[in-house]
């Protein structure tokens, strides 16, 4: 049975880690078992101590999860996975991270088949927000970032605000992703089973409005080849993806080949790297405003049966 992950967005001081201590109560109060993966920037933990004892936890320091220490990220989610028994894992990541990075980051095609992607919760500091003109571009454009591949809005500290600054909070934050669920709450109190509804695959709806302009927030779509692909057919099927894919990777099993050739995708640039192995042929599709079962169909045409 697949894990279901859940990652946790926002800056410094937000209110990730009170989310998270929530989170975590209502999954044992569900009898779930949640494992938690803490990525932080220095080399000294701040939050770990808030975590049960009973609860599986991993910590990545020194690095951002997605960028310079991605490999250790890829061994520790290994180890979770053959030592720990869990049903949800729940990853709260540094400021700095970037969602599209991240989701790319955890789903590596080695075990990604092990994992469903439910979403992205971000946690925006109202005060953080109001002052935001303080901020570098690289920074505001992180945060908006943040906020706009996010199912689930967590608009945080609104009795920091007046009235009239909480209504224009919720109205920019609608402008930035209309379709995320805004929260408007003090000290990361939300609606348990509102979150934990959040899927971040397709819906029959979802397609209705998406014809409409509306966005799509960010999607995972995970396939595992049974058979085997023309090189051609392939090369063919990935120039005629949408360009709201950011990610592919994955290990193809092209015919002629001894063992499964590495492919990545990102930025609208493909490569492909020969195997030394038989790794398992999962192959990770990340993007905004995707139609996952027509994607698996197209897969499936060019999956040819051994």
């Amino acid at each position: 049975m697949k894990k279901d992950v859940y990652i946790l967005s926002g800056f410094l001081g937000s209110g990730k880690t009170t989310l998270l201590k929530n989170l975590l109560e209502s999954l044992k109060e569900q009898n779930k078992k949640p494992a938690v993966l803490m990525n932080e920037l220095g080399s000294v933990s701040i939050d770990s101590d808030e975590v049960d004892q009973d609860t599986a936890l991993r910590e990545l320091l020194d690095g951002c999860i997605c960028c310079t220490i991605s490999e250790k990220l890829e061994s520790q989610l290994q180890e979770l996975l053959m030592n720990e028994d869990f049903d949800v894992l729940v990853i709260e990541t540094t400021g700095a991270a970037h969602p599209v990075e991240v989701v790319d980051s955890i789903l590596s095609p080695l075990f990604a088949d092990q994992f469903e992607f439910r979403g992205i919760v971000t946690v925006v500091d109202g005060l953080q927000w109001r002052r935001r003109d303080e901020f570098s571009p690289a920074v505001l454009h992180l945060m908006r970032e943040q906020i706009r591949h996010a199912q689930y809005i967590v608009a945080n500290k609104m009795d920091l605000l007046s009235e009239m600054e909480q209504g224009t909070f919720s109205y920019e934050l609608q402008q930035i992703n209309p379709r995320a669920k805004v929260y408007l709450t003090n000290y990361s109190k939300v609606s348990m089973k509102d979150l934990f509804s959040m899927r971040a695959d397709d819906r029959s709806d979802s397609y209705e409005k998406a014809s409409l302009g509306e966005h799509l927030s960010l999607q995972a779509i995970i396939y595992s080849f049974k058979g085997t692909v023309r090189g051609e057919a392939f090369e063919e099927w990935v120039k005629q993806q949408p360009d709201s894919i950011y990610r592919m990777k994955g290990y193809v099993p092209l015919q002629g080949r001894k063992n499964p050739t590495l492919f990545q995708y990102s930025y609208g640039m493909p490569l492909f790297m020969p195997g030394d192995m038989k790794y398992p042929t999962n192959f990770v599709i990340i993007g905004e405003n995707l139609h996952k079962s027509e994607i698996i169909r197209s897969l499936e045409k060019i999956d040819i049966a051994e």
